[in-house]
C-alpha cells in the first residue's frame, strides 16, 4: 500500500513538470476524492466544487485530473488510492474507531486532508481530528507560510471568501515527525464557498477561492 501511495503522488509531481502537448493525458485517471463521513452533516455540500477546482487546476497549473470526483468512506480500502481527499459540510462529524485508526494510517503513510468548514462543523472537526491525532496539534499558518504564497500571492495569508460570522479567516494544519503537512483545516474563509456555483460571490471572491485552492495543490506536489 505504501509503494501504490508514494507512486501516485510521483505521478501528481510529474504532471505539474511535464508541460507538453501531451500532458492532458499524463493522469486523467487520477481523481480527488470527497470524503462520506457519517455523524449527520451534509458531507455531499456542493458537489460541483471539486470538478470546478479540477478544471481550474488543469487550466493554470498544467495539472490533468479527471473532473469527476470520487466518493470514498474512510472505512474503504481505495480510500489509499487517492492522494488527496477533501471534506466540508454544516454540521455533525463522527469517525468510529475503525475510521480514526484508518483515516491515521491513511496520513501518515502520505495522504492528505484538507477540510474546510462551511459553517457548522468546527466543534465537530477539532474533536474528530484530535481522536485521530491525539498527539499532534491543529497549529494556525502564519501568513508568511509558503502555502500563501507557493504560486499565487496572499501576503495576508487566507482570503476571506464567505462572511459567516465575519471572524478573521484561519488555516490550521497538522504536520508529521519530518514537517509534512497531513491535514490543512480552514475556518472562517470557506475557500470552497468560492468553488461553487450554487452561490453568487464576486468575480474577484471566485478568483482568490480557486487560486488559493492552486496553492494548495502547488504546495503539495513540490513537497
Amino acid at each position: 500500500m505504501i509503494v501504490t501511495m508514494r507512486t501516485k503522488v510521483v505521478l501528481i509531481i510529474l504532471s505539474l513538470l511535464y508541460i507538453a502537448a501531451n500532458t492532458l493525458n499524463a493522469d486523467e485517471n487520477y481523481q480527488l476524492a470527497r470524503l462520506h463521513y457519517t455523524g449527520g452533516g451534509d458531507w455531499y455540500n456542493d458537489p460541483d466544487a471539486i470538478p470546478n477546482l479540477v478544471n481550474f487546476l488543469n487550466d493554470n497549473i498544467s495539472t490533468s485530473f479527471s473532473t469527476s470526483q470520487a466518493v470514498v468512506k474512510a472505512t474503504q480500502p481505495n480510500l489509499f488510492d487517492y492522494p488527496f481527499i477533501f471534506m466540508t459540510g454544516h454540521g455533525n462529524i463522527l469517525f468510529s474507531d475503525q475510521e480514526v485508526h484508518q483515516l491515521r494510517d491513511y496520513l501518515l503513510r502520505g495522504g492528505f486532508l484538507y477540510a474546510d468548514d462551511d459553517y457548522g462543523m468546527d466543534e465537530a472537526f477539532r474533536r474528530e481530528i484530535r481522536k485521530i491525532f491525539p498527539d499532534r496539534q491543529l497549529i494556525e499558518l502564519p501568513a508568511s507560510h509558503e502555502i500563501f504564497n507557493c504560486y499565487y500571492s496572499f501576503p495576508k495569508g487566507i482570503p476571506k471568501i464567505h462572511e459567516h460570522d465575519g471572524k478573521r479567516p484561519q488555516a490550521f494544519a497538522v504536520f508529521d515527525d519530518y514537517g509534512r503537512m497531513m491535514v490543512l483545516y480552514t475556518y472562517e474563509t470557506n475557500v470552497s464557498d468560492g468553488w461553487s456555483e450554487a452561490h453568487d460571490n464576486p468575480p474577484e471572491v471566485v478568483e482568490q477561492a480557486f487560486e488559493m485552492g492552486a496553492n494548495m495543490m502547488y504546495y503539495l506536489m513540490a513537497k
